[in-house]
């Protein structure tokens, strides 16, 4: 049986760091960047990606859809 690891992408430009993402990953993948987008919010990205399950858990609570989430075999 193959192993599912996920993979996250998040629209940089696009977040606005409300930190939903973060929440609500049980997995504990997401964190908030220390710098800031063009438009001066501090955004999400991937901290832990070996961890990441693909559950889309952070995709579904995004209020702007900045988030994308690919399940690959391994």
């Amino acid at each position: 049986m193959a192993k599912i690891k996920g993979a996250v992408v998040i629209n940089v430009e696009r977040c606005k760091g409300c930190n939903l993402c973060v929440v609500a990953c049980p997995s504990n993948v997401l964190a908030l960047n220390k710098e800031a987008n063009s438009k001066g919010y501090n955004y999400s990205i991937m901290a832990d990606a070996d961890s990441c399950v693909g559950c889309a858990a952070c995709a579904l609570v995004c209020p702007d859809a900045c988030i994308t989430v690919y399940k690959v075999r391994v």
